[in-house]
């Protein structure tokens, strides 16, 4: 953790900040692996795959970043090992290496949330045979997929093609200790409006209109995708991201091409507010009045469920829209006015790289640990406060805090406060020394001072529900005890 600053410096950083930072805020990231675009590096080794991913995380980690959207599926094959699809090419298939196990251990291990995130219903491309002028698909696919140029897609219309994402969601959540599951393509695809589903409709319409069933379709499976979750592992997060324009606003873009519900059949809205959704990452890779209209309509949409709109800091790239660092900023610093809960950005290679200066934005914009929102519409019951805290300093000069959980739950995890005042305040980010802890101690190392500092911890359940502090423990740097 970007800890030590020095213990002065941490807490009293200027007064102007605070009043605009939040202690409690989502700060996600993408982390694509299609194509090894954020990882891994192709034809590298798991030793080195790992060190590649320790990597990736430190750096996050150091940039405050609480959330990572991993990609764990893309096209048909998984980042993990299953046995309803292949592993990803990028992967041995023998020495037993497990993606998303490791992806999770170790944003766990550096207090970060890690949502395994899919993408939907695309299923990669299609063999095809034949000459230059007449080039067909080999069809070695069942009949729930469709063909649309030479690009396999899961038809939602069918009950089969819905069956299997719901049955690859189970194993995920039966298997991995994820935070949360992350839907990515959950939508038609074209903005054509254009899907060869003639006879599914035929077969399943059922005599509703083509668009109105086709939304039935893809809620259908979100509301599958929820109940099989929660009835798993109920804390497990469900969250998509939908396109960034939720619909036609008629004032802004009254012809408006490219929208969830109108173009994709694609009803996110309905989906918060049916409680089958607990975050949306909305996709808002727009400028202006194709952002900021459409974000506000997104929270008047949430019915109380987290809205992070995703930022796209690929956009600044060259061979992109080119954008300037202030259209990524200004995004920013809107967020924060109008309270949304957090930020997301796509993706995690453009912000290590510094894009424009974006990374050093970013840190400034995140000076400090946040903590992740309640999710109250699950449950909204704190732990008790953790109990025995103690605060010493070893023969190698880091300070040690532990404490004790206050049950026998395995699930919790810990945030240490720091502050001048033994009353401390949670709400002040400026005194969150470390959060998303997962374990019963922590420690860093600490220079000599003449000052004294009170300690003290939280607890927090997989719902987010933050306990009381325990009483606080003082600890004088100068004398080096309590």
């Amino acid at each position: 953790m970007r800890l030590i600053y020095s213990l002065l410096t941490f807490i009293f950083l200027s007064v102007s900040c605070f009043s605009k930072i939040p202690a409690t805020e989502v700060r996600a990231v993408w982390l694509t692996t299609n194509w090894g675009l954020d990882w891994p590096k192709q034809g590298t080794s798991t030793a080195a795959q790992k060190e590649q991913l320790r990597k990736i995380l430190d750096e996050l980690q150091a940039d405050n970043i609480n959330t990572v959207l991993f990609q764990a599926r893309a096209q048909g094959s998984v980042l993990y090992r299953s046995s309803i699809e292949p592993l990803s090419p990028y992967f041995s298939k023998t020495d037993g290496f497990d993606p998303l196990a490791f992806a999770i251990e170790e944003c766990h291990k550096r207090g970060m949330e890690c949502h395994a995130w899919l993408i939907t219903f695309p299923m990669g491309q299609a063999q095809m045979t034949g000459t230059k002028k007449k080039r067909t698909a080999v069809k070695n696919k069942p009949d729930y997929y469709k063909l649309i140029n030479t690009q396999w897609y899961l038809d939602p219309g069918r009950p089969e093609a819905r069956a299997l994402i719901v049955s690859i969601v189970k194993e995920i959540v039966q298997k991995y200790d994820v935070d949360g599951v992350h839907f990515d393509y959950i939508r038609y695809p074209s903005n054509t409006r254009k899907f060869p589903d003639d006879d599914t409709y035929k077969k399943y319409g059922n005599g509703k209109s083509l668009y109105d069933w086709r939304r039935d379709n893809i809620n259908k499976l979100v509301t599958d995708i929820y109940d099989t979750t929660k009835a798993i592992k109920n804390w497990v997060q469900v969250s998509s991201s939908p396109l960034g324009r939720y619909r036609v606003l008629s004032e802004i873009a009254p012809n408006d091409g490219w929208t969830g519900y109108e173009t994709v059949f694609q009803d996110a809205g309905y989906w918060m507010k049916s409680g089958k959704h607990d975050l949306v990452f909305p996709m808002m890779y727009h400028k202006e009045r194709y952002f900021y209209p459409f974000l506000d309509d997104w929270v008047a949409n949430s019915n109380g469920r987290l809205v992070v709109p995703g930022l796209g800091i690929y956009q600044m790239m060259s061979n992109e829209q080119n954008w300037e660092l202030q259209n990524i900023t200004d995004q920013m610093n809107y967020t924060r006015t109008t309270k949304v809960p957090g930020q997301a950005y796509f993706r995690t290679g453009n912000i290590l790289s510094n894009l424009k200066g974006v990374r050093d934005s970013i840190q400034t914009f995140y000076p400090y640990p946040a903590k992740l929102p309640a999710l109250t519409w699950l449950d909204n019951e704190a732990p008790n406060a953790p109990i025995n805290l103690q605060v010493y300093k070893d023969s190698s000069g880091s300070l040690n805090i532990k404490w004790e959980a206050p049950d026998n739950s395995e699930d919790f995890t810990y945030t240490v406060y720091v502050s001048y005042e033994e009353n401390v305040n949670k709400d002040d980010p400026r005194n969150i020394l470390a959060t998303g802890i997962r374990g019963n101690n922590f420690s860093f190392p600490v220079s000599e001072g003449d000052f004294g500092i009170y300690y003290t911890v939280s607890v927090s359940d997989r719902y987010h529900n933050e306990s009381i502090t325990c009483f606080p423990a003082f600890f004088s740097h100068a004398a080096n005890e309590q």
